[in-house]
């Protein structure tokens, strides 16, 4: 009785970023079919986390587009910019747990973003829907395409110092 509480104590001690990665480590090593060999940990928290983000992307759009009747090159800019904002955010503390000092990252992932934001949000998402593809679904096409390239830049640029999958 006195083990389980103590366990649960500690448990308790731990913090949100360190539960994160524990739950993500553990996710990634009951994946099927040898997954686990190719999966990081840090990979499967950069989904869970953009996930959430994308979703409040989508919802920003929504509604600054589809609600207020902007045209959708800005709402996609000010959705995409709190959205990114966010992601920035808890990519740092919850996934790659970063302490290094936060302006050069930021400088980083800025520089990223402008890159992202111009080939994959307006490039791809704007294009798609300038030649009549539902701008929901062009934004979600892009988004598969600007996943790949940010979680390759946060992971091997921006947060250097991360702590190892």
């Amino acid at each position: 009785m006195a083990q389980e509480q103590a366990g649960a104590t500690a448990r308790h001690r731990e913090s949100l970023p360190d539960r994160f990665s524990a739950l993500c480590a553990a996710v990634v090593r009951v994946l099927p079919f040898g997954l686990s060999r190719w999966v990081a940990p840090s990979f499967l928290g950069f989904a869970v986390i953009n996930g959430f983000t994308f979703a409040v992307d989508l919802a920003l759009l929504t509604a600054l587009h589809g609600g207020l009747g902007w045209p959708v090159p800005i709402a996609i800019t000010v959705a995409y910019l709190c959205a990114f904002g966010l992601s920035f955010v808890l990519n740092r503390a919850m996934n790659f747990r970063s302490h290094a000092p936060v302006g050069g990252q930021m400088v980083k992932y800025a520089i990223a973003v402008g890159i992202n934001y111009a080939a994959f949000i307006l490039g791809v998402g704007s294009g798609l829907t300038a030649l009549g593809v539902e701008y929901h679904l062009s934004r979600i096409i892009a988004g598969a395409c600007e996943g790949v390239f940010m979680y390759s830049v946060m992971r091997w640029v921006v947060f250097t110092d991360r702590q190892e999958d």
